[in-house]
Formats: C-alpha cells, structure tokens, sequence
C-alpha cells in the first residue's frame, strides 16, 4: 500500500465508500482511565489498517471535561472525536453539538446493552457510542473480613459498612478500613455522593427546582461520609479520585472501596493488583432507600459537528467500539480487562466468564440502574449520580468543592451546605428554573 493513502481493495473495518483518500490526523481527546490507555496503545493497529494517525490528547478527567465543553460550546474544532458520557451526550446531541452514530455498517447495534444505548440517545438517535459502562458496587478484601471475622451481606448498609470501616482500620500498618472520593468534581466526589444522597432519601431539587442540599437528607448524608473518612479514611482522601483510589486498592491500602463497577478488571489483574486473588465484590451499600444507591454511567466516544473529518473519525470509533476491539484487548491484554458494561456478547463469551468472576454482578448492576427513579421523592429531573441539566457541570463542581473544604477540615458539614445551597440557588434563579 502506497504510503499515505487508504485503498479501498485493502482496507480493514474501515469506511471505504470511495478507492482512495487522502490520509488523516485525528486529534482524540479521552481521560486518563486504564481502559482508555489500553486504547492508545491498541490503536496503532488501527493506524496500521488504515494509514490514519492520531493525536492524542489524554487528560484528567476533571480537566477533560472542562477542555472539551469549552471546545464543543465555542465550535473550537480543536477535537475530531472526544470521549463523553452519559450526561453530556443527550444535551449536546439535543443542541447539535454531536453527529449522529446509527450508520455503521456490520456494527451490531442490537448487541449494545438496552439502557447504556439509551443513555446516549435522543428521540432514538445514537450521538456517541459506548467505550464502557458502569454502575458502582462495594469492593472488598476477603481476607481482611475473614481474618477479623466479618461477614460482607450481599445487600449491605451504610451502617454495616461504617462498622466494618472501624473493625478493619489499622493505619499503623497502612491499611484504612475504607477508600471513597474525595477530589472535587461533578464527576469525581459528587458521583459517589450523589448516590449517597439518594439512598440517605435526599434530592438535588424539589419539584419546583428549588435547591435541597440543606435538607435533612443531604445533613446527615454527607456528615456521614465527612466522619467516616475521618475516622477510617486514607490521610489524602480529600484529593483522591477514582484513579488514586484504585492505587490505593490495588496496593492493599483500603479494605474496602464503593465506586466503578469498571475498576473491577484493573484491580482483579494480577500484573498490576497486588490483591487480585483476595476481591469480594457486593452491591453498593443503601441506607434510607435502595433507589439511586448506584450509579449509572458510560464513557462513550462522541464526534463534534465542528470536525472536517468526520468520515475517518466514524471509521475509528466504529472500530475502539466493536465486538472485534473487545475480542482484541481480551486476547492480548487480558480477558480480564475487556472493556466492560457495553455489549451483551461479551457477557455471553465463555473466555470473559472464566477471566471476570465478577461479570454477573456488574452486568445486573449496569442493567438495574434506573436513572428515571433515582430518588426517594418525586424531582423533575432525570440522572443518578447526576442531575440532567445543562447547569450541573458547574453547579456539581462548587458543590463538590464545597464538600472536599469540609472534608479537609476547613469548613463545617452545616457550613459547607449552607455555601452550595446558596451558590445552586443563584445559578438556577439566573437560568430561570427559580422565580
């Protein structure tokens, strides 16, 4: 093949509706997820099939969310695909933003998981597709339980968790009796916390859109949370996200973690989990109510309206999000780490059964979460862990900021709530949602 052109007779899962074209430089924006660097690695065969290039962008995910919203908003044009989610899809798709993803051809469309597709659809039509999906569970070492002699219920509480977080602390060894998110974000702490919220029977707004978070609910969620991390957590805790926190785990420094299903694979991979073969996995805990107590969630590739590129950017996605990229990372990563949560073949494939004992339970875990009564009380808003609303990105944020202040020590629960209310208030009355 001629060096720098893409030939129609050779090419492999690519879109080859024409002989020749000229090569492309994609610029990809994605986070810095274990899953999504197994991407960048893998896709120099795509490279190889196509004679694309692809500039990488790979960022935290706090900053990946800024850059690309900022990018998309302003029609920037800096990115030809970018890596989304649940939240950002159905709003952008709504306004434009995004092309439409329903005319790959030998794709399987029907093979995606019912509510992961949904999640990133409008009035039927598909503006990104999944990467992977996730809901959250309880994470747990076994070894630890039974040396102290505890036993992990398959349905646990906040308050059977809060007691085996003392039992099993030992931070003279280094070992906290429990890891959870700290770092600020809509995406970061506000994800946990916004199932614990839930299950604690609290609400982002009423039905009228008025702010809720000094409510009982929220007060007693989130002291909760502040005196438990206190009392069991990790010194660093304010400043660790999912990543820190899977270092952490992996390393046998927490004895039990709530977050991604999606971690699932990482830390059961002997190659870089020092506990691989001490894991329990359990459903996420619940306290007032079992609705919201885990979340629904999926990083999916999207394409901007905004890309001069958008025949060779389709071809890519196409192929990081297949049934053939999934048979890929299975045979020369690992089984193990198959990207998860996305398509039921994958379930069905005896190689992931046999590799991910902890299949079955995250796939009822993605399947169960329903983002549409994801809360005790009545609300107008759709979302889990986040409330579907243009104005969240930087409503979760301040919030989350607000927390991680109480978190540290800087500020008090009461206080902390007090400053978000306040600040959620004045967004939603600028935006018309409040009179």
């Amino acid at each position: 093949m001629t060096k720098g052109y893409l030939l129609g007779a050779t090419c492999l899962m690519a879109l080859c509706a024409v002989s020749s074209v000229s090569a492309e430089t994609l610029t990809i924006a994605t986070v810095n997820n274990d899953d999504m660097i197994i991407m960048q690695k893998l896709s120099s065969k795509w490279e190889q099939q196509t004679g694309n290039k692809i500039n990488w962008v790979i960022l935290e995910e706090n900053v990946l969310r800024q850059k690309v919203t900022t990018d998309i908003a302003t029609k920037g044009g800096s990115f030809d695909i970018i890596t989304i989610g649940a939240y950002e899809t159905p709003i952008w798709g709504k306004k434009g933003w995004l092309t439409e993803l329903d005319d790959f051809k030998n794709y399987d469309y029907d093979d995606l998981l019912a509510p992961v597709k949904a999640g990133l659809s409008v009035d039927g039509k598909l503006y990104a597709v999944p990467f992977y999906a996730e809901s959250s569970f309880t994470m747990y070492r076994k070894d630890l339980f039974e040396k102290a002699g505890l036993a992990m219920p398959e349905q646990p509480t906040y308050d059977q968790i809060k007691q085996f977080a003392d039992k099993l602390t030992d931070k003279a060894n280094g070992v906290y009796g429990i890891c959870l998110r700290g770092k600020p974000g809509w995406g970061e702490n506000m994800a946990f916390l916004g199932t614990l919220v839930n299950t604690f029977g609290g609400r982002w707004f009423d039905m009228d859109w008025k702010p809720q978070l000094t409510s009982e609910p929220w007060q007693k969620a989130i002291s909760f949370y502040v005196d438990l991390m206190k009392a069991d957590g990790p010194p660093s805790a304010p400043s660790n996200g999912f990543n820190e926190n899977q270092a952490l785990f992996s390393g046998g420094k927490c004895a039990m973690w709530i977050d991604a299903t999606s971690a699932a694979g990482r830390i059961s991979n002997p190659k870089v989990s020092q506990v691989a073969e001490k894991v329990g996995f359990t459903k996420a805990p619940i306290a007032v109510t079992p609705n919201g107590a885990a979340w629904a969630w999926s990083w999916a590739l999207a394409i901007p309206t905004s890309t001069k590129k958008e025949a060779v950017a389709k071809d890519f996605v196409r192929w990081a999000t297949s049934k053939d990229y999934v048979k890929l990372v299975g045979e020369t990563e690992s089984w193990v780490q198959a990207p998860p949560g996305t398509r039921t073949s994958t379930y069905d494939n005896p190689e992931y059964q046999k590799a991910a004992a902890f299949a079955p339970i995250v796939l009822k875990a993605v399947m169960s979460a329903d983002p549409t009564h994801a809360t005790k009380d009545p609300v107008p808003y759709t979302g889990v862990q986040f409330v579907a609303i243009p104005e969240f990105q930087g409503i979760g944020t301040t919030v989350g900021q607000n927390i991680a202040s109480a978190l540290a020590g800087s500020e008090s629960v009461a206080g902390a709530l007090k400053k978000a209310e306040a600040s959620t208030t004045t967004v939603m009355t600028k935006a018309g949602y409040l009179k």
